[in-house]
């Protein structure tokens, strides 16, 4: 799954990072273990995932703007599209 690709990328990196899915609706965080609770949310490297998306954005991977927004993946994503964003985001983290 895109989370799961995007989790192992960054462990590989050594950059903190941790996500959740449900269905198609995922999230992720700039953290080292999900958080529990708002207190722990707020704790987010901002910083951090700002970098992300605009590096992202620049491989043509568009993310919610948003630090605490959801993503969508839907039928239209192939298994192609998930292992091209997975090679972005493991060339970002790479680079962090």
């Amino acid at each position: 799954s895109l989370v799961t690709g995007l989790t192992a990328a960054a462990s590989k990196a050594g950059v903190p990072f941790c996500g959740d899915s449900e269905g198609g609706m995922f999230g992720f965080f700039m953290m080292a273990q999900l958080p529990q609770n708002y207190a722990t949310v707020m704790t987010t490297d901002s910083p951090a995932f700002n970098r992300f998306f605009h590096a992202m954005l620049h491989k043509g991977v568009y993310y919610a703007p948003a630090l605490y927004e959801a993503g969508f993946v839907s039928a239209a994503h192939t298994a192609e599209d998930i292992d091209a964003t997975v090679e972005a985001a493991a060339r970002f983290f790479a680079g962090c």
